[in-house]
């Protein structure tokens, strides 16, 4: 039983020394042709044309998939301001908005690209899968489409209608000036 283990410190001996000259050849960064194939450093974050401040408020909200809808939908979204959706500040800068398919208000940014386009969305690079492009703003009607096609084709592409600041009366339509009253009757 003694030789046995002899043995086997001797081999475990042998494995070690053999070991040793292996261990120096190998190091942990990767080879050059894997440095050269990572993915590129993330694009540095544009700002958006848009402020946060232009987009705060309060607006009447309609959507539609077809574009000829577009107009009918704006005077929908209009008339929605007796309930309309509130669009707040958020505390890090950005805007208070609902994701799709959740009931929970977040910050959303408003983030720019190199193509001049801008998108509402959570934190992350522009144009990004839960972000929405802003198609047109022009202070009274901002229209966003969601970039995830499946979550565009269910929701549609969303029109928004500024609405009158709370506490302001609806602009009546005008009355005529009465008119004279008619003549006294004479007998």
């Amino acid at each position: 039983m003694t030789a046995w283990l002899g043995d086997v410190r001797l081999l475990a001996a042998a494995a070690a020394l053999c070991a040793l000259p292996l261990g120096n050849c190998t190091s942990n960064s990767p080879p050059p042709d894997a440095q050269a194939m990572a993915a590129p450093p993330p694009e540095p974050e544009m700002p958006a044309s848009i402020r946060p401040e232009e987009v705060v408020g309060r607006w009447g909200y309609g959507s539609y998939h077809r574009q000829e809808d577009l107009q009918r939908t704006e005077v929908a979204a209009r008339a929605q301001c007796g309930q309309p959706v509130v669009i707040d500040r958020g505390p890090g800068g950005g805007v208070m908005m609902y994701l799709a398919d959740s009931a929970q208000l977040q910050e959303l940014h408003l983030k720019g690209s190199a193509s001049g386009k801008n998108f509402i969305g959570p934190p992350g690079s522009a144009g990004g899968m839960q972000d929405r492009e802003i198609v047109s703003f022009d202070g009274r009607t901002m229209v966003l489409r969601w970039i995830d096609p499946e979550i565009a084709g269910r929701y549609g592409i969303g029109v928004y209608a500024r609405c009158a600041p709370e506490g302001t009366a609806k602009t009546a339509k005008r009355m005529p000036p009465p008119s004279a009253p008619p003549p006294p009757k004479t007998q």
